[in-house]
C-alpha cells in the first residue's frame, strides 16, 4: 500500500497559481478526482506513445468553452481526435463569424425574451438574428459543389473549417475564436455521432430537399474512428479517452473497441486510459453515467488499466477550464499527429487487416470460436 497523504494543507495563500491550488488543496471528493485527472494527463495519458480522443457533450460552445478551452486543447496538441454534438459545431460558427452571445440569467421572463427575439440557453442569451445569419452562411457554404458527395462528418467539418480559414481576414485570430477552424488547421478530425440532430444538419437537409446530394455516411464515420483506435493500439502504443459529459459523443468514442473486437474480430484490448467528467448517475442505466468498470464488460476499457481510471462527478464548465489551465501551467508538450491527412491510409490499413480474416468475414466462425477469439485478447501482453 502506498504512503497516504495527510488531509489539510493549511489556509490557501493569496495569489496562489491554479496548478498549485489543484496539487495542494484538491484532496478529496470530486476535487480529488480533478487532481487525479490532471495528474493522469500530465504523467501518462498525454505521453508520446498515446493517441488521445476526447468527446464533448452538452452546450459547451454557447458557454464560451470553444475559445477558452477547446482551442487551447487543439493548439497544444492535447487531443488528437474529437467527438462532439452537431450543436457544439453549429454554435462555434457564431464565434467564427463574429456574432455575439451574451451572459444572461436563467430567471428571465421567457415570454419577454420571445417578444424581443432573444434565444436563451439557460443563462446565455443570443439574438434570433444570430441564428439566421449563421444559417444563411452555412446554407450558402454547403451549397458549394465540393459538399455534394458522400463523406464522413470528420470530412464535412474539415472542409467547413478550411473554408473559414481561406476567407478569414486574420486566420490566426479566427483560430483563437473557433475550434472548428483551429481543428482544421491542426488536422484534428471532428466526428458527430448524430449530425441530423442540430441546425447544421437541418441546413444540410434543406439543401437536399431542393436537389443537392450531400450524403453523410455513418459507416464512414465508424470506419475512420475505428481506424484511428486500431492505429493507436497496434502502431503507436496506447489509446486514451477523456469524456466531457456523456450522450452520443461518449458512446461513439467508446464503441470503437467493441467494433474492433466484437465485429471485426481483432485481438486487442480496450482503451488504455479512461477519464470522465459527468453529472449523470450510473443507477439509471443510461450510458452518460455508466462507469469504466461497466465498460470493461463491453470490452471498451482494458481491465488492467481500471485502477487509474478517473470519474469526476461535476460540471464540465467548471472542470475543463481548471484542467486546461493546469496542463498549460505545467508546460505539457506534445507533437501533433495530424490524423485528418492520415485517415485514408489508416482506413486502408484497417481494411487490409480485416480482409485477412476470411473465416470471420464469410461467417464461418461459430459463436463459441468468436468468444474464444475475444478472450484471447486478454492474454496479450503489452510491450
Amino acid at each position: 500500500m502506498k504512503k497516504l497523504e495527510l488531509i489539510g494543507k493549511g489556509p490557501i495563500p493569496p495569489r496562489l497559481a491554479v496548478a498549485d491550488l489543484i496539487d495542494r488543496y484538491f484532496q478529496a471528493y470530486n476535487a480529488g478526482r480533478v487532481r487525479e485527472l490532471c495528474h493522469l494527463l500530465c504523467r501518462e495519458a498525454l505521453g508520446p506513445r498515446v493517441v488521445m480522443g476526447m468527446s464533448f457533450a452538452g452546450a459547451l460552445t454557447p458557454a464560451g468553452l470553444g475559445p477558452s478551452c477547446l482551442v487551447p486543447l487543439i493548439h497544444n496538441h492535447y487531443l488528437d481526435w474529437i467527438v462532439t454534438t452537431g450543436a457544439n459545431v453549429y454554435h462555434d460558427f457564431h464565434f467564427a463569424l463574429g456574432l455575439p452571445l451574451f451572459q444572461g440569467t436563467p430567471f428571465a421572463n421567457d415570454r419577454e425574451l420571445l417578444k424581443h427575439k432573444v434565444v436563451r440557453v439557460y443563462d446565455v442569451f443570443l439574438e434570433f438574428s444570430t441564428l439566421l445569419q449563421t444559417d444563411r452562411y452555412l446554407y450558402q457554404t454547403l451549397a458549394g459543389r465540393e459538399f455534394s458527395t458522400r463523406m464522413s462528418t470528420a470530412e464535412l467539418h474539415y472542409r467547413l473549417g478550411k473554408i473559414l480559414l481561406e476567407h478569414a481576414d486574420d486566420p490566426d485570430q479566427l483560430c483563437r475564436s473557433s475550434f472548428v477552424a483551429a481543428a482544421a488547421r491542426a488536422e484534428v478530425p471532428i466526428f458527430v455521432a448524430s449530425p441530423g440532430d442540430s441546425a447544421l444538419g437541418l441546413n444540410l437537409a434543406a439543401l437536399n430537399l431542393v436537389g443537392h446530394d450531400i450524403l453523410l455516411d455513418p459507416a464512414r464515420d465508424v470506419n475512420q474512428s475505428c481506424a484511428i483506435v486500431y492505429h493507436a493500439k497496434t502502431q503507436v502504443g496506447r489509446s486514451a479517452v477523456v469524456i466531457w459529459g456523456g450522450g452520443a459523443p461518449k458512446n461513439f468514442l467508446l464503441q470503437t473497441e467493441p467494433q474492433l473486437q466484437e465485429i471485426l474480430g481483432f485481438q486487442i484490448t480496450g482503451h488504455d486510459y479512461f477519464a470522465q467528467v459527468t453529472d449523470a448517475r450510473p443507477d439509471t442505466g443510461g450510458l452518460s453515467g455508466a462507469t469504466p468498470a461497466e465498460a470493461i464488460t463491453w470490452n471498451k476499457i482494458d481491465p488492467d488499466m481500471l485502477p487509474q481510471a478517473v470519474v469526476c462527478y461535476a460540471d464540465s464548465t467548471i472542470v475543463m477550464p481548471l484542467v486546461v489551465a493546469y496542463l498549460q501551467a505545467k508546460g505539457v508538450k506534445r507533437q501533433p499527429r495530424r490524423l485528418m491527412r492520415k485517415l485514408p491510409g489508416l482506413v486502408e490499413h484497417l481494411r487490409t487487416e480485416y480482409l485477412k480474416r476470411k473465416n470471420l468475414i464469410e461467417g464461418k466462425l461459430s459463436a463459441k470460436t468468436m468468444a474464444h477469439v475475444l478472450q484471447g485478447r486478454k492474454g496479450k501482453k503489452k510491450k
